[in-house]
């Protein structure tokens, strides 16, 4: 059974915003209070968040579906529906986000860290926010905004000091076993090793990490064996170091086309130049494992290379070694830009832009894009006449009106707003009414103007009382 995995496609939603509320107050003796409608609850976020426990996406990969939950909608006597609640997703550190062409959105480093991968949706305004002098009385709300949903791809790569790298059955998990207290499986057969093993080792003063990466062959960094997979966990590590077998049993590989084919595939792969390299002679606890060894030191020491003789089982070397990789270590992190204290910036999305744009395409139709708009669109109940007027007057105020006219657009040309895939299309009249002017003026309602029918039969009674008086005084009996 898999136990780990470091590349998963993730299908995020973030929650969707709750809608508004119509609503009008009503009490004893006044049946139209106005407007109450509560405003909805925004969308819960999708949040990835470091999580130095977590090692592996193994989750996610089985199972790639999450949703954070929606906004609650508004209610009537001005009470705001709640915020969907945000869903937070722990990955592991050096996990690297990207989209689905594989463009890098961030790369998670260090406990904490987060990245907001789907932005829950806005909440509808109710009636009562959309109230004004103008509109006292509105009859319709706003509706939530959908959350963002889409695909992201997570990639795994091991944040370690030092990558161990070379063929299956080497002595990498061997070597790391006995260099830290890390417990891997080890045995005499190829790719015994599966995934990617950390330790931590303590030389002197400097503690660092060291990563047993996964048997590598020839064409890995085409995708053979399991290179391509574990080949990213390289990525991170200041130091590589080859294991060489010294007591190969196979007659046809050697030591140095062993390095050789190795480099070949880290070259291939790119990025890992200007690594600085160690060559470990494994085995020499083996006689002929040590005569190899005396061979071809003087070749790897030519080629400008460090070269350690180790022996995991009779742990000869070892000291050497970790003391070496050590003082490596220190010097690369000395050479490290001194890290700032993380700044926080609050950038927060213009959401009064008004920018938009306005094409005409080969069909004829008019296409209005911009986030104003789409938005609007999108919050819009078109079940309701006075809805819609609304939709008109924004739009209006907008300018859209005057730039689908400069564009040429004439009354019943048709106009979309929005994506291809998701657009809502009408015919265009100018100053459109949509219906909302059989209401009077736009969000108004009438009844709100007429007296109570107490009052005005009062002030009935009182008109009669008035004129009779009149006519009672003016009468002239002689």
């Amino acid at each position: 059974m898999t136990t780990f995995v470091d590349r998963v496609e993730l299908h995020v939603a973030a929650g969707n915003g709750g809608h508004g509320c119509a609503s009008v107050h009503r009490e004893k003796f006044k049946p139209l209070g106005g407007p109450d409608g509560g405003n909805g609850g925004r969308g819960g976020d999708v949040i990835l968040v470091v999580d130095q426990s977590v090692t592996t996406l193994l989750d996610y990969h089985h199972s790639p579906h999450r949703k954070a939950t929606n906004g609650k909608p508004g209610e009537g006597g001005n009470r705001s529906g709640k915020d969907g609640q945000d869903l937070v997703l722990p990955v592991p550190d050096g996990t690297v986000v990207l989209d689905k062409e594989g463009n890098v959105l961030a790369d998670l480093v260090g406990q904490g860290t987060t990245f907001v991968a789907a932005e829950g949706g806005r909440g509808g305004l109710g009636n009562a926010a959309l109230a004004s002098a103008r509109r006292k009385a509105p009859g319709f709300a706003l509706l939530g905004v959908p959350g963002q949903t889409g695909d992201i791809v997570l990639e795994l790569k091991t944040v370690a000091d030092v990558a161990l790298v070379g063929y299956p059955s080497a002595g990498k998990s061997s070597l790391i076993s006995v260099l830290s207290a890390a417990k891997p499986k080890i045995a005499d057969y190829p790719f015994t090793t599966l995934v990617p093993n950390l330790g931590v080792v303590t030389a002197g003063s400097t503690v660092y990490t060291i990563a047993d990466v996964p048997g590598l062959i020839p064409g890995a960094s085409q995708g053979r064996g399991l290179g391509l997979e574990f080949l990213r966990h390289v990525e991170r590590c200041s130091v590589l170091v080859h294991v060489l077998d010294t007591a190969t049993l196979e007659s046809d590989r050697d030591p140095v086309s062993d390095l050789d084919v190795i480099e070949e595939e880290l070259r291939q792969y790119g990025g890992l130049e200007d690594r600085p390299r160690i060559v470990v002679l494994n085995k020499v606890d083996i006689p002929d494992g040590q005569d190899l060894a005396d061979m071809i030191r003087p070749d790897l020491e030519a080629r400008g290379y460090r070269v350690f003789e180790v022996s995991a089982v009779a742990h000869k070397g070892l000291k050497e070694l970790s003391f070496a990789l050590a003082e490596i270590i220190a010097e690369a992190r000395a050479a490290k830009p001194v890290e700032e204290a993380t700044r926080i910036v609050i950038r927060p999305k213009a959401v009064d832009d008004a920018g938009f744009t306005v094409r005409q395409e080969e069909d004829g139709l008019f296409r209005v894009r911009g986030e104003k708009p789409e938005r609007w669109v999108r919050q819009t109940d078109f079940n309701n006449d006075e809805a819609v007027g609304y939709l008109a007057d924004r739009l209006n105020r907008l300018g859209v009106e005057d730039q689908l006219m400069k564009a040429g657009a004439r009354a019943g040309d048709g106009v979309a707003i929005g994506p291809e895939d998701n657009a809502v299309v009408f015919d265009w009249e100018p100053t459109m009414m949509a219906g909302a002017e059989m209401l009077g003026r736009r969000g108004e309602d009438h009844r709100l103007e007429a007296p109570r029918p107490a009052a005005q039969r009062r002030r009935d009674r009182d008109a009669e009382r008035d004129e009779a008086q009149k006519e009672f005084e003016g009468f002239d009996p002689f």
